[in-house]
């Protein structure tokens, strides 16, 4: 496998507005790449057009080689930007279900990232804290073993304290034939974990390199590099 995710001259727009705009770039496997831009740059619509829940206005996607459809889905581990589990369940049956519908979810490994992170399996998850409901969606999603990994800011509803451990469960626990495209605007948070970045900007991509390269030619930390190319 060569390519795992690729896009070539994707747009899409939603009336007359661009969210994004003639993007192309291609993801290898083997790779943690951050999709870094303030809020409403368009990487959410990035994700959700390889996960196959928009469709392009106009360009093609391809997921390991194939187009967006329900074989590529079955590829493509998502998180989402959004809670979207039934709170009234225990965190065991919710296992249970990811269980029985993905083939490639590993039971056993979600109870270890349960037990390592201290959260209780029978509890409903409406008991639980915001931020471990977050953990829980996190461990669902790495408990597979997909090629690519699609997260959407996984830190973005956490207490600080609690974000090194969600990046430490990402960094254990994906398949390293695989790659992870994380979605997030709090660069100096994940920058540690990442090997290439791909800054967007008003739908376009404005940069995209390895963050060796960054720190080579620019000679600055990608935290850094972000705030001078959006000024923040």
């Amino acid at each position: 496998m060569n390519t795992i995710l690729e896009y070539s001259h994707v747009t899409k727009q939603f009336g007359s507005m661009h969210a994004l705009y003639d993007v192309n770039f291609t993801i290898e496997p083997g790779h943690i790449i951050g999709l870094l831009g303030p809020n409403g740059s368009g990487k959410t619509t990035m994700i959700k057009l390889a996960c196959g829940l928009l469709v392009p206005t106009s360009g093609s996607l391809t997921v390991c080689g194939e187009p967006v459809g329900p074989g590529s889905k079955a590829r493509i581990s998502y998180l989402p930007d959004k809670n979207y589990l039934s709170e009234w369940m225990k965190v065991s049956r919710i296992i249970d279900l990811f269980h029985d519908f993905y083939d490639n979810f590993d039971r056993n490994k979600s109870y270890e990232m349960l037990k390592r992170l201290n959260i209780n399996p029978e509890q409903k998850l409406k008991t639980l804290s915001k931020g471990t409901r977050e953990k829980v969606q996190l461990i669902l999603v790495m408990s597979r073993n997909a090629d690519l990994y699609l997260l959407d800011e996984p830190i973005g509803g956490v207490d600080p304290a609690a974000r090194d451990y969600i990046l430490q469960t990402i960094l254990t626990n994906y398949n390293e034939n695989g790659s992870i495209l994380i979605s997030t605007h709090l660069i100096s948070d994940v920058e540690q974990v990442l090997d290439q970045i791909i800054f967007l900007k008003n739908g376009s991509i404005s940069l995209q390199s390895s963050v060796d390269d960054i720190r080579e030619n620019h000679q600055k930390s990608v935290d850094e590099l972000f705030r001078e190319v959006f000024q923040c």
